[in-house]
């Protein structure tokens, strides 16, 4: 099924320059949808990678804490003094 859209004269010469050789709208739009979920795919995988980075650095200064701790003699007053 063909489905007529109303573009404005600034959006179709937008396509109109984005056009390689006898290229439709339908492929120029196509081919705009296929790089907006490549950069989408990019993304993610982007801020899976700086999730794990952050992860690593988290566990390392929890690492560090723990034998800071244990080092330290902690006791807790009631005094405040």
């Amino acid at each position: 099924m063909v489905t007529t859209i109303q573009l404005s004269e600034g959006v179709k010469s937008d396509l109109d320059r984005l056009k390689t050789s006898k290229e439709t709208y339908e492929q120029i739009i196509l081919r705009l949808i296929m790089i907006a979920e490549k950069c989408k795919r990019t993304q993610e995988e982007l801020l899976i990678e700086g999730y794990k980075v952050m992860a690593e650095e988290s566990l390392r200064i929890c690492e560090e804490f723990k034998y800071a701790d244990s080092e330290l003699d902690w006791e807790w007053n009631e005094n405040g003094d």
